[in-house]
């Protein structure tokens, strides 16, 4: 790993030549010292436009309190967020490493050499026994040990304060876990603990060579769970003179180990980082050849499509917690009494690529109503509630212009109102989740409104809003976080380019300028992703006494304890790495989120610029890790519960594991989707193509959505995706599949997840393919296949690989995706505004399957009482439909094409009423 880089040693410390430049790491130590503990706590950093928490200790004097304690919003509340960090006494504190003790600085004054280790000769103190010593070594990074023996007792910290220091100004790039990136330089010299680290060092990138301090691997175990009570050191970017020099310091001040007794001994190791690369290159170099990150993992425990059927057959349960009335899932979890949806795009895949009609009406029509009409993803009837800033309004579309527009896709573009409301987002603003304003006229919505339209005036605006974004934000890297196009900095994607939309346009435009935006922000995504600590070959036991773990703020709000048997499981499995925390401002909180919707985004990106790091880290995100809905994250120990099919098959109160946020179940199933479908992409060289529509949600819940569009399949023209739950069963967990048919063929491609060649028993569902004697097998990658016989047959995937068969005369038993995908040339108004009740009304056609009224008043119960429909049926005779709860929508099933005149009567609180004009759609 070190070929390039030449090192000697001497007085002045170690000097590592790299790409024609030397670097000097000096035998410089810093001492801190508290005679009483000095209270180590985290606050939150008082960043402007930045959620984020870091450590901070009590001081004496005042002027060294550089702590701003901030006033906390009461929307800033619910899962992840601790009211200790957040809402603490006042006190006088540091944030500054170099503020946290009383300070002494240690120089060494001579060396001695041994082989090729160099002993640093210290001058004698009273207080304590200092002795250092560096391993030039014949690979991998130098290494710099120390031992430090108090003589007086106290608490200690450490820091190696010799590394080499550069102006900010001279700097081409830095990180310092986790929101410092590109050239953000930290406002203060904040130390970083071990447990919220990636990777345990920060790093400076000169426009040669990357410089860093890297903790030894064995300073950061596997077990327990890394937390803030067993973080052993600390890592810091900025010095006392504002410069950018690498620092570790061990321990932390206050923290594990550093109340020290006279005659303790404490020892550390380190690496001296000189990389001739930058640093996302780096940071993949550490994670590889360091901390042992590769294609680490395989399905061992579920194949991905075992788990999709589990998790969309949990969504449809009473523990999915789907409230009808409200036509959302409970966010019980943050805000009591809420819903809260995503995109109603999830559900509408789920039905389209499952053949599902059961998943369409009961939760992709009644999201699709809710997208349409709500004012925010998060909607409350309680008018007092304020956490996360929940909307009672009747206010839509909530539904992003992306959604807008692949919902006129899905179906035929026969919906004209989805365009129409498309062009009117377009020329607004709207808040849409927390208190975020979107701006529409990006270069991103200009992209889906080419895609809807065809009309170049919006590929033209994409391109030059694009090109304006590639010189102002991806070209020049960001110095702060004013950046106008994130949005507000919480969850990652703020804080990298837009390369998931950047990936789109390239894929619409074929320039590889947006491709190499989007490689350079998805690298800087990855260091989002845990590569630490390193995953021991080892077993680790779990659940012990037969308990699950306990999440504490769970345990806060009654939660019961739930119980597993104790077992072993393999470190991999239970491993975070490839996973990110949820963000900036629940990282301490949240530690691993299961909810990598960046994988499949990963993945693809990874195959088009040949990055098999972005292809491992998609990878690891999301294989072998369970077999139902996991809940949200890995938080307190390590625990195979999540891991279990039932796991998910509880009531609220008796989840205590991790946190349920009801709403990510769809688009997860999603994800699954995307990475099943972009897995066979990429393993088949592109040739397993099918088209998508983008679903855009809301934080980083963005995917690629399947199954309305025909694709390519091999050689195979106009192939429509179908994959119906428990088509296929196999013998072995490690192969996973898409399906597709056309006319009476079936196609099949599946791929290995294991690194050994799988041959497997394949039987397919005789309840949903209807097979006869002239039924045939043929292989479309000449992998061994054999024949088919009693729905059965066997074939064989290379490792890591993928094989791929046809099925002649296989008849698919196709119910619903043929009716939605129909179109039917329908045409006509559908959609009007009613302005007694402040209504709008739509008639939704939804290819052959039907068409749907739907009314919706924007007025609440403040004003009406109940709201009385009238409508004509086909044979003009007046129906009536009547509300009398708010929120006031009413929908009308529709069973043939016809002209529908609709009114409404409205009745006041003291009992009177009015009475609406009348309106027409249909004609």
């Amino acid at each position: 790993m070190q070929a390039q880089v030449r090192v000697s040693s001497g007085k002045e410390g170690i000097t590592l030549t790299s790409a024609g430049s030397r670097y000097t790491f000096a035998p410089v130590f810093t001492i801190l010292y508290n005679a009483t503990d000095p209270a180590m706590a985290l606050k939150p950093a008082g960043i402007k436009k930045v959620s984020y928490n870091v450590l901070s200790w009590k001081v004496a004097d005042s002027s060294k309190a550089d702590l701003v304690q901030q006033k906390i919003s009461a929307a800033v509340a619910g899962d992840g967020f601790d009211d200790s960090i957040l809402r603490g006494k006042r006190e006088q504190r540091t944030v500054s490493i170099f503020h946290a003790g009383e300070k002494t600085v240690l120089r060494a004054t001579g060396i001695r050499k041994k082989g090729d280790t160099t002993f640093f000769l210290f001058p004698p103190a009273d207080d304590y026994n200092f002795s250092a010593y560096a391993i030039a070594g014949h690979s991998g990074y130098p290494v710099l040990h120390f031992t430090f023996r108090p003589v007086k007792p106290g608490y200690y910290s450490i820091g190696y304060t010799g590394a080499p220091a550069l102006s900010p100004d001279k700097a081409a790039a830095l990180w310092q876990p986790m929101i410092w990136q590109e050239k953000r330089v930290p406002d203060a010299a904040f130390l970083t603990p071990a447990f919220m680290a990636p990777l345990p060092t920060t790093m400076v990138y000169d426009g040669r060579n990357t410089l860093g301090v890297l903790a030894s691997p064995e300073h950061l175990p596997f077990q327990p769970l890394p937390t803030l009570p067993n973080s052993r050191f600390g890592i810091a970017l900025l010095n006392e003179h504002r410069q950018l020099q690498p620092q570790l310091y061990a321990p932390i001040p206050g923290g594990y180990g550093s109340l020290m007794k006279s005659g303790d001994t404490f020892s550390f190791s380190m690496q001296l980082v000189t990389a001739p690369s930058d640093i996302t290159h780096t940071y993949q170099a550490i994670a590889e050849h360091i901390f042992g990150f590769r294609d680490y993992r395989h399905n061992d425990i579920a194949s991905l499509n075992t788990v999709l059927d589990n998790m969309t057959a949990y969504a449809m349960t009473h523990y999915a917690w789907f409230i009808d009335s409200l036509k959302g899932f409970a966010y019980s979890t943050d805000v009591p009494g809420a819903v809260k949806n995503v995109s109603s795009l999830n559900p509408l895949e789920l039905a389209l690529v499952r053949d599902d009609a059961e998943m369409f009406e009961k939760r992709a029509y009644p999201l699709m109503e809710y997208m349409l009409s709500r004012e925010k993803f998060l909607f409350s009837l309680d008018s007092l509630q304020k956490i996360q800033n929940p909307s009672r309004r009747l206010n839509g579309p909530v539904a992003p212009l992306s959604e807008l527009g692949a919902l006129y896709a899905v179906f035929g573009k026969e919906n004209p109102f989805y365009l129409a409301l498309m062009k009117q987002e377009y020329n607004a603003g709207r808040v849409r989740n927390l208190d975020v304003k979107e701006h529409g006229g990006s270069w991103t919505n200009a992209m889906r409104l080419y895609k809807a339209t065809g009309d170049k005036q919006y590929l033209d605006a994409a391109i030059h809003k694009a090109e304006q974004y590639l010189q102002q934000r991806v070209r020049q890297p960001q110095t702060d976080f004013s950046d106008p196009f994130s949005g507000g900095f919480f969850f990652w994607p703020a804080f990298t380019d837009r390369w998931i939309d950047l990936s789109e346009l390239y894929e619409l435009t074929g320039d590889t300028a947006y491709l190499h935006a989007a490689v350079q922000g998805a690298r800087n995504y990855t260091m989002f992703t845990w590569m630490s600590p390193a995953v021991p070959d080892s077993m680790v036991t779990v659940n012990q006494g037969g308990k699950a773990p306990m999440y504490w703020y769970l345990r806060s709000k009654g939660h019961a304890q739930m119980y597993y048997p104790e077992e072993k499981a393999p470190a991999w499995r239970l491993s975070e790495t490839g996973l990110t925390p949820e963000s900036s401002g629940t990282a301490t909180g949240h530690r691993a989120i299961f909810m990598a919707n960046y994988a499949p985004w990963m993945l693809r990106i990874g195959y088009y610029a040949k990055d098999t790091f972005l292809i491992n880290v998609a990878k690891a995100a999301v294989i072998g890790r369970y077999r139902s809905f996991p809940g949200y994250h890995i938080n307190t120990e390590r625990t195979t519960a999540y891991e279990k099919e039932d796991f998910p098959l509880h009531e609220h109160k008796a989840q205590s594991v991790n946190s349920f946020h009801y709403n990510h179940i769809l688009p997860m199933a999603s994800m699954l989707i995307d990475y099943l479908v972009t897995d066979v992409f990429v393993r088949s060289k592109g040739k397993v193509n099918f088209p998508a529509e983008f679903m855009e949600g809301y934080a980083y819940l963005q995917n690629k959505m399947y199954g309305s569009h025909a694709g390519s399949f091999y050689t195979e023209k106009d192939v429509q995706l179908w994959m119906p739950s428990r088509l296929l069963r196999s013998e072995n967990v490690e192969l996973n599949y898409i399906a597709a048919r056309k006319g009476n063929r079936l196609f099949l491609a599946f791929t290995n997840q294991s690194p050994q060649p799988v041959t497997s028993k394949i039987t397919i569902n005789p309840s949903l393919v209807k097979l006869s004697a002239k039924s045939q097998l043929r292989s479309l990658t000449g992998n061994e296949a054999g024949s088919l016989r009693d729905s059965s047959f066997t074939i064989t995937v290379p490792a890591n690989g993928i094989a791929a068969i046809a099925i002649e005369e296989a008849v698919p038993s196709v119910q619903f995706q043929q009716k939605i995908l129909s179109a039917t040339g329908d045409s006509g108004k559908d959609f009007a505004e009613i302005k007694t009740g402040n209504a709008r009304a739509l008639l939704f056609r939804l290819g052959t399957y039907g068409r749907r009224l739907f009314i919706y008043l924007e007025d609440d119960d403040n004003k009406w009482r109940r709201i009385r429909l009238h409508y004509t049926d086909a044979a003009g005779n007046v129906r009536q439909l009547e509300d009398n709860t708010y929120p006031f929508e009413l929908t009308v099933p529709l069973e043939k094409v016809y002209a529908v005149q609709c009114w409404l009567t409205l009745e006041k609180k003291d009992g009177s009423t009015v009475e609406s004009e009348k309106i027409t759609l249909g004609k």
